[in-house]
Order: C-alpha cells, then structure tokens, then sequence
C-alpha cells in the first residue's frame, strides 16, 4: 500500500490543530504519515502538537517564519509516495485520501483533487460545497486555463494529492512568497503533471472567516508577495501553453490584481497593467458585493472602489 505524507503547518492555531489532526487520524487510508511543523507558535499549539505524539504525529518544533518554509520543512522530512500539503485550520471528510488513491491507482503523472466547500468558525454546521466548472478530470494545462479564467481559482492546499515525482519536479514552495502562495505553488506543480482526476466524495471543509488570517493581509509586503506570486505562476502557464485561451486566463488573473488594490499600490498596478497588455489584454469585468457592482453601474469601477474602501475603513 502506498504512503501518503500529510505535511501541515502550524502558527498559533491552538484553537483548531486539534480538530485539523483529528479528520487525519479518522482517514480510512491506513499508510498515512503526519508531519507537523510547530512554526514558533506562542500559543498552546506546541502542547497541543505534543499530545499527538503517542498517536504517530511527527512534530518539528522550528522557528521558521512563515508557512511556505513550514511546508518545505515538513516536506523534507516525509518518506510517502504521494504527498499532501494540509493546513492546520481545515478538515478532511473520512474517506478523503482513499478515495483519491483510488483514482489516482498508482499514477504518478497525475494529481488528484477534491470537493470543497467552506465552514465558519467551529461549525461544520455552516459547510456550503463550492461547485466550481472544473469539477472534472482535465487535462492539467486546461484546469490551469479554465480556473483561471475568470480569476477566482481555488488553490487551497488540501484538496490536491501530488505524487511524490511531480512534487519532486516542481520544486518546493517559493520562500519569497506569503500572500497567495499557493497560487504560484501550484500553476508549477499542475504544469508538471499531466491530468487533474477529480475526486467525487473527498471533500476539504476550508475553514473561513478567521480573524488575522493571511488571505486578509493587506500590508505591503503582502501585497508584494500576491503581486510575485500573480507573475510567477501564471508565468508557468504561459511556459507550458501559450495559446490565445492561456493567454487570456493569464491576463484576467492579472487583471484582477489591479481590480482588487486599486487605488493603492500604483507602482505594482502599472507593472501588471504592462503584463496585461502584453499578453493581449483582459475581458474580466470588476467584481465585488452586490452594493459594489450597483455602484459600478452609476459611477464606474474606480469611484465605486473608492467609496467601498471608505465605507470598510469606517470603524464599526
């Protein structure tokens, strides 16, 4: 049988490591190995993380500074054939990792990807399942293609299995990287393999709504690192197809970029505006809440940023 490496990454999530290791420890795939980086928690995540111990959890307690070198030291520490990158927040349904050995059956070309759905706070109760249009098996270049598109893929590390071979390929995660590292993470990975198997049934709940979580940063560095990220990965697609329908996902992504941190950050938004053009220009049209968009009908996108910045900065 098998190994699968499930490698996680810990930083302060005391509150939730516990019910992450618990859906690990119920997964019916019985030759599974969990590697746990304690990254400089000072919370009670580092007790925690013992505990698990004498249940077969590995634990690294290491002071590295940031998720992707967690990873990468959770990584160079697992022995499994195929390898899971796995959050400490999230939870995996039972039958998750056996149902995705069971459509991957011994490939090491391909990689299997799950359901997924969000959850807020500590009720799985509040589970809705994302339906996205690539729930299907794909080509690797054309998921790229299609869940790029209309530049809101889903990236989140625990929905893919990647066999060990194509992890190996890629490469480990860009340390440079913190905002949206996962995105250039894998548009490396899925350009090295060469079929998505979607995994009906194997299902990640992706906890939402958690207050300081790293999707919500908007510092500079952070936003330098999305800005990396944005090129990079979408750099990758463009090395392994460039065709018309490659290029324009590609430009939408980007587009996006400048959508979204608009009206800050002009040196960054210029340079993916460059990028843009470059690669022929994007059809994405502004998004945002419904008050956002009627907005966008009367005064135009900009302005309607702009009051939707002022409004979100009010105190509450």
């Amino acid at each position: 049988m098998s190994k699968v490496s499930i490698c996680m990454p810990c930083h302060n999530a005391a509150a939730y490591v516990a019910a992450a290791l618990d859906s690990v420890l119920a997964q019916t795939w019985s030759s599974i190995e969990i590697i746990v980086v304690n990254d400089g928690s000072t919370d009670d995540s580092g007790a925690i993380l013992d505990g698990y111990v004498p249940k077969g959890v590995r634990v690294i307690h290491e002071r590295l500074g940031s998720a992707s070198k967690a990873r990468n030291r959770a990584a160079a520490a697992a022995t499994g054939d195929y390898i899971k990158f796995f959050d400490a927040d999230d939870l995996l349904s039972p039958r998750h990792i056996e149902l995705q050995m069971e459509r991957l059956a011994g490939r090491r070309d391909a990689i299997a990807i799950s359901e997924w759905g969000r959850f807020y706070h500590d009720d799985p109760a509040t589970f809705r399942e994302d339906r996205q249009s690539v729930r299907r098996d794909m080509d690797a270049g054309d998921w790229l293609v299609e869940a790029l598109r209309d530049a809101r893929p889903m990236m989140q590390p625990g929905m893919f299995l990647i066999p060990r071979a194509v992890y190996e390929a890629s490469g480990g995660w860009d340390e440079e990287l913190s905002l949206i590292d996962d995105f250039e993470f894998f548009c490396r990975v899925l350009c090295r393999a060469e079929e998505i198997l979607f995994t009906p049934g194997a299902t990640l709940l992706y906890r939402s709504g958690l207050d300081g979580s790293l999707s919500g940063r908007k510092s500079r560095k952070a936003v330098e690192s999305a800005y990396h990220s944005l090129l990079r990965g979408t750099g990758h697609l463009i090395a392994r197809r460039s065709d018309q329908a490659a290029r324009v996902a590609c430009a939408n992504m980007l587009q996006d970029f400048i959508y979204t941190y608009y009206p800050e950050h002009a040196d960054l938004r210029a340079a993916i505006a460059k990028r843009v053009a470059e690669l022929g220009g994007s059809d994405l049209s502004p998004d945002g809440p419904p008050r956002f968009l009627k907005l966008r009908r009367l005064i135009g996108w900009k302005a309607a940023r702009r009051v939707q910045n002022l409004v979100s900065a009010r105190p509450a």
